[in-house]
C-alpha cells in the first residue's frame, strides 16, 4: 500500500494525528483516543500503519506476560508526495477530501464530547475566508503560511502544550477564467497529513 491508501482512511489519519510531535503511544493509547472505533479496528489499522512503514516499533516491555509496543511515527513516510498527487484524478481528489473533513469532523466531535471542553477557553477557531488571489499571491500567502507552521511541527508534548489540529484548506470557489476572460493558470496542488 503506498502512502496515500495507508493515509487516506479517517481512522488511520487520526492515528497519525495522534501520534505527531514524536510522541511515543501504545495501541490501548490509541483506542482510548479513538473510543468509536472498537479495539480490533484500530489494532487492525496499526498493523497496516505499521506495515508501510508510516508508523514503527519504538520501543518493547513485558506487562504481565503480554507484550507492550510503543510506537512512533516516522514523519517523512507520513506525507503524500506532490508526486503521488500529480496522478490523482479529480474522483481521487474528491474522495482524499472526504476522508480528511471526515477525520477532521470526528476529532472535534471527540473534543466535544471530552468532560470540561470549552471552545470559548481553548481558543477554538473554524472561520472560512474567501480571498481574491492572483497566482503569485497565493503562492506568497502559502509561503507564509508553510513559515508560520513548519519550525512548531518540532514541537514535542509537554505540560504546558496541547495537542491542536490545524487544517489549512485552500481552493478556488470560482473560475478566474470568467471573470477576466484569462484562462487559469496551472497550479502545483500539495498535501500533507
Amino acid at each position: 500500500m503506498d502512502s496515500l491508501d495507508l493515509l487516506a482512511h479517517p481512522i488511520r489519519l487520526r492515528i497519525v494525528h495522534a501520534m505527531g510531535g514524536g510522541r511515543l503511544l501504545t495501541t490501548t493509547q490509541l483506542c482510548a483516543r479513538i473510543p468509536e472505533a472498537s479495539k480490533a479496528t484500530v489494532y487492525r489499522h496499526i498493523d497496516l500503519l505499521v506495515d508501510g512503514g508510516i508508523l514503527e516499533v519504538a520501543e518493547e516491555h513485558r506487562v504481565r506476560g503480554a507484550v507492550q509496543r510503543h510506537y512512533r511515527l516516522r514523519q517523512d513516510r507520513a506525507v503524500i508526495g506532490s508526486e503521488t498527487v500529480r496522478t490523482l484524478t479529480p474522483a481521487d481528489h474528491r474522495q482524499t477530501f472526504a476522508t480528511a473533513m471526515t477525520a477532521l469532523l470526528a476529532e472535534f466531535n471527540a473534543y466535544l464530547a471530552r468532560e470540561g471542553a470549552d471552545p470559548v477557553a481553548d481558543q477554538v477557531g473554524y472561520r472560512q475566508h474567501a480571498l481574491w488571489l492572483s497566482p503569485a499571491e497565493l503562492e506568497e500567502l502559502t509561503g507564509e503560511l508553510r513559515a508560520a507552521i513548519a519550525p512548531r511541527l518540532a514541537n514535542r508534548p509537554s505540560p504546558e502544550r496541547a495537542q491542536y489540529l490545524l487544517s489549512p484548506i485552500h481552493f478556488p470557489v470560482e473560475d478566474p477564467q470568467r471573470e477576466t476572460g484569462q484562462p487559469a493558470a496551472a497550479t502545483d496542488v500539495e498535501t500533507d497529513v
